[in-house]
């Protein structure tokens, strides 16, 4: 995501410009929807939507199976609702992402471009190739996915409110948005970030501050275990966890919910990372072992 910040909408301490999507030679590599094998190469695209957020439904009756050979379902029943930061098509709608939308105790833009690597594999691309990997993992787990966005449209956005809405009308038990940073060279990373207390306007993040950290820490603890990846050196003071209170994506959410900020695309070490895919299925991994953790006692 842009440095500005993981919905790219105000500035941060330390965050000094947005950094714009560039797409290397102007391709998109778009993959179908028939598991995570097939995004190993990155994912992305866009679609024909007009803008208007329509959840994309991935559920599948794939199952693991126990030590017998019996057939389980440990997340049956249970509906995790992914938001793949940003849409790769974004910087060919400026007027329409750059719309203010209310968040609760304020108004922000309603989406953004995104960041890049300096090689320009794109930060929407890598969000929604992750996206696919883990739902893929969740899947064989017997959950019910839905991104909130996907090739098939919209082509812009959604903006941050009704990604937003599009966990609360899932009645989501759980729901993550996967973004990566674009902070200055020598910071790196991993931060997972928590909604603070938020009771304004339509917001009240009052029910969901303590279940939501619960699954923040499972999923920060399991995505270090399964990547590798340092917590955050730049922000999170070592924790690996950022509460906010300014994230529309998170102020205006009545279930579960986090961010994961996976790395920083403008460190050459964090971008070799990001770009490779074998990489990407383990970040997928770790997210998704913290999510069954979650899901499993709550």
């Amino acid at each position: 995501m842009s440095y500005t910040d993981p919905e790219s909408e105000l500035p941060r301490q330390r965050r000094s410009r947005r950094v714009p999507m560039v797409v290397a030679g102007g391709a998109l590599v778009v993959g179908g929807l028939v598991g995570w094998g097939a995004y190993a190469a990155g994912g992305g695209g866009s679609g024909e939507g007009k803008g208007v957020a329509k959840p994309v439904v991935r559920s599948s009756p794939s199952v693991a199976a126990s030590a017998d050979g019996k057939a389980v379902a440990p997340l049956k029943g249970k509906v995790v609702v992914i938001d793949p930061g940003h849409n790769v098509d974004n910087f060919r709608h400026t007027a329409e992402i750059n719309r203010q939308v209310d968040v609760g105790n304020g108004r922000k833009e309603c989406d953004t471009t995104g960041t890049s690597t300096n090689d320009g594999y794109a930060e929407a691309r890598f969000t929604l190739d992750v996206a696919h990997r883990l739902s893929a993992l969740l899947e064989r787990q017997g959950a019910t996915v839905r991104l909130t966005h996907d090739e098939k449209g919209p082509d812009w956005g959604p903006c941050v409110d009704e990604r937003a809405e599009i966990g609360n009308k899932a009645h989501a038990d759980a729901a993550i948005s996967i973004h990566a940073d674009g902070a200055p060279v020598g910071d790196r990373g991993f931060h997972v970030i928590l909604p603070g207390p938020v009771h304004a306007g339509g917001a009240d993040t009052r029910p969901i501050v303590g279940p939501s950290r619960d699954l923040g820490e499972r999923i920060a603890s399991d995505f270090r275990r399964v990547t590798g990846e340092p917590p955050s050196n730049y922000i999170g003071h070592g924790t690996a966890l950022d509460t906010r209170t300014d994230l529309g994506g998170l102020n205006l959410s009545t279930v579960p919910k986090v961010f994961i900020e996976c790395g920083n695309m403008r460190d050459g070490t964090d971008a070799a990372l990001l770009t490779s895919g074998s990489w990407r299925q383990k970040a997928a991994q770790g997210m998704s072992e913290g999510i069954v953790s979650f899901l499993r006692e709550s």
